[in-house]
């Protein structure tokens, strides 16, 4: 890390840590909120965040059966926020793993690693507990640490001691860099804890920034003081999507940064270190309103799809006289859209040549679609909800 860059930083200041040729500089950043001019494209873009947010909210609160498009918006969100840290895992690598069926497509593509995709497992594992949990405890230091436990069980992340903050230096830079090499050093063990108690009065604290400009102060914060060994940018990135439902400007999660921030990945991490750097709070709150503007709408479209999609599959349904049974497995599949027949007859709590039938009628109804097959018998999947997905 090159101190002079920091040297003269409004955000934070430096600490040299060690003495002689062990002796390295740290960054500390100062408590929140941070001084932000109200320049009139700031403005414009807070107004666009907001509108297009606020749109999500109302189409959230108007779907019939939200929790059945929930699933796939936790899964995508999973898997983006993974492959900024590295993971090669797609939606569909997800889906199979959950339905006991990788490799899916031998001889198409390889699979990754199953690491990789626990790793992606872990995460939605981690949203599903944050959701839930926010009923009996706001979002803190604790709710972090329950998080990280979850996000970093039984995976390669398990030795960076799991539901715990760090308590040893880390660092962020190239793979195998040492601390001296470095682009950036977060706070010391000592100084992190405070940094760390000074962040959770912030978020309970009453402030006269408007929700979506102190989730930016928030996220850049987190991410500064990177309190665990590993799984940082993941758990930052699970916050921000946890407390748009705990401030109740989203009833259900829709919204999700992590394609944002992973299609411009370079300037996401330029202006973090701008904020560090010369305290570049404008530029970074800027593109954060813009990611939130830009995914609020994609959230839309793509619930919107779900939902006519769901409805054109119940009138082609309908049009046959199906029996429930039908209308239960479709309606599933926005859940879980990759299954065999196995599972259909353990969701139903039928037989399996019941099962079977009912599968081979989605599949005659062009609902489902046969991608493989496995010792356990035929893969089938709803190519329709995978590509509004994808």
């Amino acid at each position: 890390m090159n101190p002079e860059r920091l040297r003269k930083s409004p955000s934070g200041r430096l600490l040299q840590v060690g003495q002689g040729d062990a002796a390295y500089w740290s960054f500390i950043p100062a408590p929140l909120p941070p001084a932000l001019p109200w320049e009139a494209e700031l403005v414009r873009r807070l107004s666009d965040a907001d509108r297009a947010l606020g749109e999500l909210a109302g189409l959230g609160r108007t779907l019939p059966n939200p929790h059945l498009l929930i699933a796939p918006f936790i899964r995508r969100e999973a898997v983006l926020s993974s492959r900024i840290e590295g993971t090669q895992t797609d939606l569909t690598d997800l889906y199979a793993y959950e339905a006991g069926q990788l490799p899916l497509f031998t001889g198409v593509k390889p699979s990754p690693p199953e690491t990789d995709i626990k790793e992606v497992g872990n995460y939605v594992r981690a949203m599903e507990y944050g959701l839930e949990r926010l009923h009996t405890l706001p979002v803190s230091l604790r709710f972090m640490r329950e998080l990280h436990a979850r996000l970093m069980e039984g995976v390669r992340g398990e030795r960076a001691t799991p539901g715990e903050f760090r308590r040893s230096q880390n660092w962020i830079g190239r793979p195998g860099c040492t601390i001296l090499e470095a682009e950036f050093v977060p706070p010391p063990v000592p100084e992190m804890q405070e940094a760390l108690d000074s962040f959770e009065k912030y978020l309970y604290a009453v402030d006269a920034y408007p929700p979506l400009i102190r989730l930016a102060f928030i996220h850049y914060q987190f991410e500064t003081i990177h309190p665990f060994l590993d799984g940082n940018g993941r758990i930052g990135r699970l916050l921000s999507s946890l407390l748009l439902v705990s401030w109740d400007l989203l009833p259900l999660p829709l919204l999700y940064l992590s394609a944002f921030f992973e299609a411009h990945r370079q300037a996401y991490y330029d202006l973090l270190l701008a904020v560090s750097e010369k305290g570049a709070w404008s530029e970074w709150v800027r593109f954060f309103l813009e990611g939130v503007a830009e995914q609020a709408r994609d959230a839309g479209a793509r619930a919107k799809r779900l939902q006519d999609l769901q409805g054109e599959w119940r009138e082609r349904l309908a049009r046959n006289r199906s029996p429930g049974l039908l209308f239960r497995l479709a309606d599933s599949l926005f859940e879980a859209p990759i299954l065999t027949i196995p599972q259909a007859r353990r969701l139903l709590e039928i037989s399996y040549p019941s099962a079977k039938a009912t599968v081979e009628k989605l599949k005659t109804a062009e609902i489902l679609q046969q991608v493989g097959e496995s010792p356990a018998g035929k893969i089938y999947a709803a190519s329709e909800i995978l590509k509004i997905i994808t």
